[in-house]
C-alpha cells in the first residue's frame, strides 16, 4: 500500500475526489526496505508542502466553445510561429476540449520524456532496480564489471545522484568474496547495449555541448567527468556539464583503483557464463551486486532536471524488458509496442530517442494528453509517478522563472508540465487546474519557431495561463 506522501504526489487525480498535488521529492520508500546487501543511511526528509490548488472532481466541465474562445487568439501568436499544434482534455473524462493539429507528429524535444516515463514505467514497474554485477572473469585474478544500464551509478558516497548504487559497495563485496586473492584485473562489460553511442538525429553538438553524451550501458554519475563541479552548477540551476568521451571505460578504471588494480590493467571484454562450478570465484560466479534507486525516483530525476542521460538509460529498459535490442531503435520500437499496449494512439508516435534531442522525433499532442490523462485518472496508478517531477509554474525546475508577468501570471502554482526546447522547436505538456476547480491535461507542440527563446515560450505560458485563469464555459 503506498504511503500517505506518495499517495498524494502520484495518485494526482482520481475520479471520485479532488486531491492536493504536493511539491515534487523524494520517493525512496515505493516500496518499503532497500535490498538487502544494499542498504543506503536513511536521510530524514521533511513533508511535503501544499504546491497546487486541490482539483476538484465536481467541478464545472468547460466547454469545447469556452476554450476555445480562450485559446484561439493565443496560438496565432507571432512569436510560436505557422506550425503551432494543440490539445486540451478534461483528465476525469477524457474529453477533448480543443484541438489544433491535435494529431499532427511534431517535434517534442524533451516532452519525449513523458512518453519515457510512462512506457518504462509500465513495461518495468516502478519498483524496479537496475543491477551492476561484479562477476568472476575468466582468468585467476580477473573480475568483470557488467553494466546493467543504471547512469546514476556512483564511484562512493560524494556521487552526482543522491541515493545512487556504489561501486565502493560493489567492491566490497568483491574482495570479500574473493577472501585472500588479489584481483589483478577488471574486464569492463557494457554489452547490454547494441548499435551507436550517439543518435544520428543528433544536432553536432549534442555529445560535447554538456546536455548528451555516449550512452553506455556502465557508467558512473550521467558520465559525468567533474561530479563536485557540476553539482556545484546543478546547485546554481545549470545541468549541463562535461561529459567523459568513454563512460564505461572510465567507470571500470575507477571500480579497478578500488580493488587495488592499476587502471592500465582495464579492459572491455564479456563476463564468461556460469558454470558447474559454485565455488566463489570460479569462472561466471557473481561476486557482488548493487542496485539502482527504484524506477518511480530515476523517472523523477529524468522529469524534473530533464535528465537526457538518465532518459536514454529508461527507454533502454523499455527494450529489454521487451525483449528488443538495447540501442536507440529498439528502445524506440519498444516504446512504441508499450503505448498501444496501453491504447494510446501509437500511430502518431514517432521516436528516435528517449530524451528529445533528436529532430527526427515526432508526437502529436493528442497523443500527449491522452497520455497525461490516462496517468492522471486514476486507472494506472503506477503511471502517476511522472507528474512528481512535472516543474510547477513559477515555482520549480524548467518553469521556475516563468508564469511571472502580468499576462500569464493565473498559471503560477497552478501549471505543472514538461517543457522541450531545440532551436526553433518548443514544446510544452502537463496539467492545468481551472478557475472552476477542473483538471485539464495540455499539449503545445511548435517547431517552426523564430529565432530566440523569450518569446515563444511567453506565448506558450499565455496559453496554459488562459486555461488556468478561466471556467472555460
Amino acid at each position: 500500500m503506498l504511503p500517505a506522501v506518495l499517495a498524494s504526489v502520484l495518485l494526482l487525480v482520481l475520479t471520485a475526489v479532488g486531491v492536493v498535488v504536493v511539491r515534487p521529492g523524494p520517493m525512496a520508500e515505493w516500496l518499503g526496505d532497500e535490498p538487502a546487501g544494499d542498504r543506503v543511511a536513511a536521510t530524514p526528509e521533511r513533508a511535503p508542502g501544499a504546491v497546487l490548488a486541490a482539483a476538484d472532481a465536481n467541478a464545472p466541465l468547460p466547454t469545447a466553445a469556452g476554450v476555445r474562445a480562450e485559446l484561439d487568439p493565443l496560438v496565432r501568436a507571432a512569436a510560436l510561429g505557422d506550425r503551432v499544434n494543440v490539445s486540451v482534455t478534461d483528465v476525469a473524462t477524457g474529453e477533448s476540449l480543443y484541438g489544433r493539429g491535435a494529431d499532427d507528429g511534431t517535434v517534442p524535444a524533451s516532452v519525449t520524456k513523458l512518453v519515457t516515463g510512462v512506457t518504462v514505467l509500465a513495461a518495468r514497474g516502478p519498483g524496479y532496480r537496475i543491477p551492476t554485477r561484479a562477476i568472476a572473469g575468466a582468468n585467476p585474478g580477473e573480475v568483470v564489471l557488467v553494466g546493467g544500464g543504471d547512469p546514476t551509478l556512483a564511484v562512493d558516497k560524494n556521487g552526482f545522484y543522491p541515493g545512487a548504487a556504489r561501486l565502493d559497495d560493489l567492491a566490497a563485496q568483491v574482495k570479500q568474496a574473493l577472501g585472500g586473492t588479489n584481483p589483478t584485473k577488471v574486464v569492463v562489460d557494457s554489452s547490454l547495449y547494441a548499435g551507436p553511442a550517439h543518435e544520428p538525429g543528433w544536432d553536432d553538438d549534442i555529445p560535447i555541448g554538456g546536455y548528451g553524451a555516449s550512452i553506455t550501458a556502465l557508467m558512473t554519475d550521467g558520465a559525468r567527468s567533474d561530479v563536485p563541479q557540476a553539482k556545484k552548477d546543478h546547485d546554481n540551476g545549470d545541468h549541463a556539464a562535461e561529459r567523459v568521451s568513454q563512460p564505461d571505460l572510465a567507470a571500470g578504471r575507477a571500480f579497478a583503483r578500488l580493488l587495488g588494480v592499476p587502471t592500465d590493467a582495464v579492459t572491455r571484454g564479456k563476463a564468461p557464463a556460469a558454470g558447474a562450478d559454485a565455488t566463489a570465484g570460479a569462472p561466471g560466479s557473481e561476486l557482488g551486486v548493487v542496485h539502482s534507486l527504484p524506477m518511480v525516483r530515476l523517472v523523477d530525476i529524468m522529469i524534473s532536471d530533464s535528465d537526457n542521460i538518465v532518459a536514454e538509460a529508461l527507454a533502454r529498459q523499455v527494450a529489454v524488458a521487451r525483449d528488443q535490442p538495447a540501442s536507440f531503435v529498439g528502445a524506440a520500437k519498444a516504446m512504441d509496442t508499450v503505448a498501444a499496449e496501453l491504447g494510446l494512439p501509437a500511430d502518431e508516435l514517432s521516436l528516435a530517442d528517449g530524451s528529445g534531442l533528436s529532430r527526427t522525433n515526432r508526437i502529436s499532442p493528442s497523443l500527449l494528453t491522452d497520455l497525461i490523462t490516462l496517468a492522471g485518472n486514476g486507472s494506472r496508478p503506477e503511471l502517476a509517478a511522472i507528474f512528481g517531477g512535472l516543474p510547477v509554474a513559477a515555482w520549480s525546475g524548467t518553469l521556475a522563472d516563468r508564469y511571472a508577468g502580468a499576462a500569464a501570471k493565473a498559471g503560477a502554482g497552478v501549471v505543472r508540465a514538461k517543457t522541450g526546447t531545440l532551436t526553433g522547436v518548443h514544446a510544452i505538456a502537463g496539467v492545468v487546474t481551472t478557475a472552476d476547480g477542473r483538471l485539464l491535461s495540455f499539449a503545445v507542440l511548435t517547431d517552426r519557431t523564430p529565432d530566440g527563446q523569450d518569446a515563444p515560450r511567453a506565448a506558450l505560458d499565455r496559453i496554459a495561463a488562459a486555461l488556468a485563469g478561466c471556467g472555460c464555459r
